[in-house]
């Protein structure tokens, strides 16, 4: 079975930590890009940040700069996002997805995960 399992998310009060992971079965990765997007109720899915195939490159959303830092393990066939310094505004499901190429644009992406749940108080 093809697919993207996110894992990670969770309640944390503003200032703390979460660390997602974006682990990939029956789906090669590791020459991919992978991005994480995130959607909150009533909004568009937006970009957060995407790592090159090598991850040799990165690329993050203004919003997240300075706070997020996304990584990649090619042997584990997997992405995380560590987010530190979490605010209520980043609030919102979070999707990991298979980029076809490095990009912020969430039609260049070909599998996504499920999502998972970033619940962030105040």
């Amino acid at each position: 079975q093809v697919q993207l399992v996110e894992s990670g998310g969770g309640l944390v009060q503003a200032g703390g930590s979460l660390r997602l992971a974006c682990a990939a079965s029956g789906l090669t990765v590791s020459n991919s890009a992978m991005g994480w997007f995130r959607q909150a109720p009533g909004k568009e899915r937006e970009f957060v940040a995407v790592i090159s195939w090598s991850g040799a490159s990165t690329y993050y959303a203004d919003s997240v700069k300075g706070r997020f830092t996304i990584s990649r393990d090619n042997a584990k066939n997997t992405a995380y996002l560590q987010m530190n310094s979490l605010k209520p505004d980043d609030t919102a499901v979070y999707y990991c997805g298979r980029g076809v190429r490095f990009s912020t644009t969430a039609s260049l992406y070909d599998y996504w995960g499920q999502g998972t749940q970033v619940t962030v108080s105040s």
